[in-house]
């Protein structure tokens, strides 16, 4: 699933093409996502001006006149521009047009969604109840160390909780533990002040390092310019099963914790 990288990529790569543009149609083939387009929606939306382009969590947010669409890209969609006149292809649901151009939702399992907001964004029901953005000044070493006091759940599930903090998901909860040498089963409520801070950093830094990288290339995932993400090459754990650490030259290990895949080096990231 495109994770905070890569929907900021998308944000940053759409944003120069399509803000403060008139919306001449919204051209929906298929509504039939996740949650249906609303069939009021492009009626709504026709002919206001797109004002604001901007991300919460792992949702894109388009702001018109009196309220906003909620873009999610589903398991591995993606939103880029593309040239209105360009054929859709079979997994291509909805176009945003904009005159020449088109912000085109690709999304071949169906599972993202395109609904509306009336007002204020932040009260959706998607939205309401997230936690801070990591790069966000909320989200440092005593807001942290705070919210894991008394936590036994293991560091990295607690991480990839949304109502804790938004967009750490699996690849990039991984990445930054290992940074912050913290093993991924170390229960949250046992991190000091300095492993908190350590974290803090590390979550931002990787997090950073991606979008620089322009996110991971995940399944189907471009970002708004059509071209995929590099992060994947510098991951230190992710997917590494097996192979060399790159810090100690220790055989990076793979388990599986909460039915997810979780990588981590057994020397770098001992528990306490």
């Amino acid at each position: 699933m495109p994770e905070l990288p890569e929907v900021e990529t998308t944000c940053r790569g759409i944003r120069p093409h399509v803000e403060g543009r008139a919306l001449s149609a919204l051209v929906v083939r298929n509504p039939r996502l996740r949650v249906p387009v609303p069939d009021t929606l492009p009626a709504r939306i026709g002919g206001r001006i797109l004002h604001t382009v901007g991300r919460r969590a792992k949702y894109l947010l388009l702001g018109f006149d009196g309220g906003s669409v909620i873009v999610h890209l589903g398991m591995s969609g993606s939103l880029r521009v593309v040239p209105s006149s360009e054929p859709p292809g079979a997994h291509d649901h909805v176009d945003f047009v904009f005159g020449a151009h088109a912000l085109r939702l690709r999304d071949p399992r169906r599972f993202g969604m395109v609904v509306w907001q009336e007002g204020d964004v932040a009260r959706h029901p998607l939205l309401a109840n997230l936690g801070p953005e990591p790069l966000d000044a909320a989200f440092d070493t005593d807001w942290l160390y705070a919210v894991t006091r008394g936590l036994r759940a293991p560091i990295k599930h607690v991480l990839m909780d949304s109502h804790r903090v938004v967009g750490v998901g699996n690849i990039y909860a991984s990445e930054s533990l290992f940074r912050a040498r913290i093993h991924p089963l170390e229960p949250a409520g046992h991190l000091g002040p300095r492993r908190c801070a350590r974290l803090v950093a590390s979550v931002r830094a990787t997090l950073a390092a991606a979008i620089a990288a322009g996110g991971s290339t995940l399944r189907d995932f471009v970002g708004g310019d059509g071209q995929p993400g590099y992060f994947q090459q510098q991951y230190f754990v992710y997917g590494r099963s097996g192979e060399p650490c790159r810090v100690c030259g220790s055989a990076v290990r793979r388990i599986v914790s909460a039915q997810r895949a979780t990588y981590f080096c057994p020397r770098c990231q001992r528990r306490s």
